[in-house]
């Protein structure tokens, strides 16, 4: 995963489903989200700014398994009245991602397939 993957993720802190947005935006340098025609297209711009299938499953398990956003967070504190809680339901989904993504890039990695 390159900065602008990882830029996006941080920036999409506040609501997750932005994140995908956000690295269409900084791909095209655009101020606002373009609509692609087809799905050729925006197949081209992402292997156009060097996404590979490797880069395109880490993204997705990353997706699935990365911090939860911010107004989550703010109810597990409310909620709990702990911020080691609330603290570790950042870290934990994290560091689990974060620890998906190596293993898959090793098993790619390891078959030659990236």
């Amino acid at each position: 995963m390159d900065g602008y993957i990882l830029m996006a993720f941080i920036l999409g802190f506040p609501a997750n489903e932005i994140v995908l947005p956000i690295i269409l935006m900084s791909y095209t340098s655009a101020g606002s989200i373009l609509e692609y025609e087809s799905l050729a297209k925006l197949g081209g711009l992402l292997t156009s700014n060097g996404w590979t299938g490797l880069t395109a499953i880490c993204v997705m398990l990353f997706s699935l398994m990365h911090f939860p956003c911010g107004t989550t967070l703010w109810s597990i504190k409310k909620e709990t009245g702990s911020m080691r809680w609330t603290v570790l339901s950042f870290v934990l989904p994290t560091v689990m991602g974060i620890t998906a993504c190596l293993i898959v890039t090793g098993i790619f990695r390891l078959f030659g397939w990236a």
